[in-house]
C-alpha cells in the first residue's frame, strides 16, 4: 500500500517556487530519505503534507486520504527541525499536553507516555523542567511526542541534530524498530551517513524539484561507471596508454620512473571505468603490457557522493 502519493504537488511563495511539481510515492513500512541542500525545498514539502501549509497546486493522499483529512491527523507523528517546548513545563507535562492534544483516553495515555519515556531515553529525568535538558535532552522529547498517539506515519526532521554518537545510534534503533512494527518513516536529514545505513529508498530535492529517486541500493550503482584503485611497479609508457584507452578517467600518484635503490618502484593509480564489467580488462591490461599488480580495490559509490554530484552538475527533473 502507498502510505504516501504526491503529485504535481507545488508551493510558491510570491513569485518564488519553494517546491514545484513535486512527484513522489512512498510504501508502508518503509524508511524513506529525503535529501538536500538548505533552501531546497525539504522543509516546505513536509509542511504541505502534515497541514501546516496550503499547497499552490496538485495533488497528495496520506493513508489514502486528501491532505487535510482531519481523520488521518491522528495517524501521523510529525518532529519539526526547529521546535520548542514550554520550558517551564517537565517533560511529563509536555507529553500530557500532547496526548490530551491527541485525544488519548486517560488509560491509553499514561500507557503511551510511559513507552514513549522509555523509548526515547528520558525515563527518569520526566519530572525535571525542560529549561534544564540539554539540546539532545530536548530532541529526545521531540522525539517522544512525535510517537505518542503510535502513529501510523512518522515525519521526523533532523531527529539526531542535536545528539551525539551514542543517541545517534539510539534513535536509528528506534526508527529501525518502527519499521519492524510496519511504521512508516519520511526522514529528512543532513546526516548521510546515517540515511546510508537504515534508509530503503531515497530522494533527492534540488532547487525546488526532485532530481533523483528511487531504491538506494540502485541510485549508488545507477551511474555504471566502476572506480577503482591501482598499485602496481613496472609502468611504463604503452602500459600508461592501455589503461588510457578504457578509462574515462585516470590520475596517477608517485613516481613513473623504474626501481631505485635495489628496490621495485610502485605508482598507485585512481582509474575510472565505464563499467563494472572493465575491472577484469584493466587487470588483464596492466599485466599484459609488463605491469606487476600489486592491488586494485574497488572504490564503492557512497550517499555523499551521489549527492554531491546531482546536487552540483544535475538540472532538474521535469513533473510527473
Amino acid at each position: 500500500m502507498e502510505v504516501i502519493e504526491i503529485e504535481n504537488l507545488t508551493k510558491f511563495y510570491g513569485s518564488k517556487a519553494g517546491c514545484e511539481q513535486i512527484c513522489l510515492s512512498v510504501s508502508g513500512g518503509q524508511i524513506f530519505g529525503f535529501l538536500g541542500p538548505n533552501g531546497a525545498g525539504k522543509s516546505t514539502l513536509v509542511k504541505m503534507l502534515v497541514g501546516l501549509l496550503r499547497p499552490t497546486s496538485g495533488t497528495a493522499r496520506l493513508l489514502g486520504q486528501p491532505l487535510g483529512d482531519f481523520t488521518v491527523r491522528r495517524r501521523i507523528g510529525y518532529l519539526p527541525e526547529n521546535f520548542r517546548y514550554q520550558d517551564w513545563l517537565t517533560g511529563r507535562e509536555v507529553l500530557d499536553l500532547h496526548a490530551s492534544l491527541g485525544r488519548l483516553p486517560g488509560p491509553e495515555k499514561r500507557r503511551r507516555i510511559e513507552a514513549v519515556l522509555a523509548m526515547a531515553g528520558l525515563a527518569g529525568r520526566e519530572r525535571q523542567r525542560v529549561r534544564t535538558y540539554s539540546k539532545g535532552m530536548q530532541q529526545r522529547l521531540g522525539l517522544a511526542c512525535a510517537l505518542l498517539t503510535d502513529p501510523e506515519l512518522l515525519f521526523l526532521d533532523e531527529p539526531t541534530s542535536a545528539l551525539d554518537p551514542l543517541g545517534r545510534r539510539e534513535v536509528r534503533e528506534i526508527i529501525l524498530f518502527l519499521k519492524k512494527a510496519g511504521k512508516t518513516v519520511f526522514l529528512n536529514s543532513h546526516l548521510l551517513s546515517e540515511v546510508e545505513m537504515i534508509c530503503d529508498r531515497v530522494a533527492v530535492i534540488r532547487k525546488g524539484r526532485i532530481v533523483a529517486e528511487g531504491p538506494l541500493e540502485a541510485l549508488l550503482g545507477g551511474a555504471g561507471e566502476a572506480e577503482v584503485e591501482v598499485e602496481l611497479a613496472g609502468f611504463n609508457p604503452q602500459l600508461e596508454r592501455a589503461v588510457a584507452g578504457i578509462a574515462r578517467k585516470v590520475q596517477w600518484a608517485g613516481e613513473k620512473g623504474g626501481a631505485g635503490g635495489g628496490e621495485e618502484s610502485k605508482i598507485k593509480g585512481r582509474v575510472v571505468l565505464q563499467k563494472q564489467a572493465d575491472t577484469a580488462r584493466l587487470a588483464e591490461l596492466i599485466v599484459l603490457n609488463g605491469g606487476r599488480l600489486y592491488a586494485l580495490t574497488p572504490r564503492q559509490q557512497t550517499l555523499e557522493d551521489l549527492f554531491v554530484d546531482l546536487v552540483q552538475t544535475k538540472e532538474e527533473a521535469p513533473g510527473c
